[in-house]
């Protein structure tokens, strides 16, 4: 299975239909800098962010373009001012349950179900339910067929470039793992979710 193929619009547009059955709301743009433009225009000025560890937000300048700007508050600028050793207590308190929370996922199944996988969990308490908003963005790539493929994908295609990743990081021979995964079936809160899914490869 090729895992880095793009879906088709045809396909992207099912997912869509189907994420608002759920109460996610989801759309689509062309590429990375649309992708950008949108996300920036879903964040209300002053609002506090997290900006999640995310290659797809490294690659379409989102990350950059929140925690380099005074146009927001970015819970990720003060996790990075604190001292984990001191105040790490007060530091999952904040990463846990920001204003919005922007970052992106692992798969999406044909019929809605989305798919994030985490080594330690830092990030999926702010997705499940302590973020006010979430925001993800999505190549369109990580459509798959169903749960069994996400799976998959997880673990032939993902975890490999993952740990090649962290190894080139960190300058040593480091293996990424699935410890943890939130699947997230159905949103409770209608509008809390933003899935944009973007017509280009981004991320693993």
């Amino acid at each position: 299975m090729d895992y880095s193929k793009v879906a088709k619009k045809d396909v992207v547009e099912h997912v869509i239909a189907e994420l608002a059955k759920r109460n996610i709301d989801a759309i689509y743009v062309p590429d990375r800098v649309a992708a950008k433009e949108k996300v920036l225009s879903l964040i209300p000025s002053g609002a506090e962010v997290f900006t999640m560890s995310s290659i797809t937000l490294k690659e379409t300048g989102i990350a950059d373009a929140i925690n380099n700007s005074s146009d927001y508050v970015s819970v990720r600028n003060k996790l990075n001012a604190m001292n984990r050793e001191t105040q790490s207590r007060e530091m999952q308190v904040l990463g846990a349950a920001p204003q919005v929370a922007v970052g992106s996922v692992h798969a999406v199944t044909e019929d809605g179900d989305i798919y994030i996988a985490s080594n330690t969990g830092s990030q999926l308490p702010a997705y499940a339910y302590g973020a006010d908003r979430v925001i993800w963005v999505v190549g369109t790539q990580k459509i798959v067929l169903d749960g069994k493929a996400a799976l998959d994908r997880l673990d032939t295609y993902i975890l490999p470039k993952e740990s090649v990743r962290l190894s080139e990081q960190y300058h040593a021979q480091l293996t990424s793992n699935v410890s943890k995964l939130l699947i997230v079936h159905k949103e409770f809160t209608p509008g809390r979710v933003t899935v944009v899914f973007v017509g280009e490869q981004l991320g693993f």
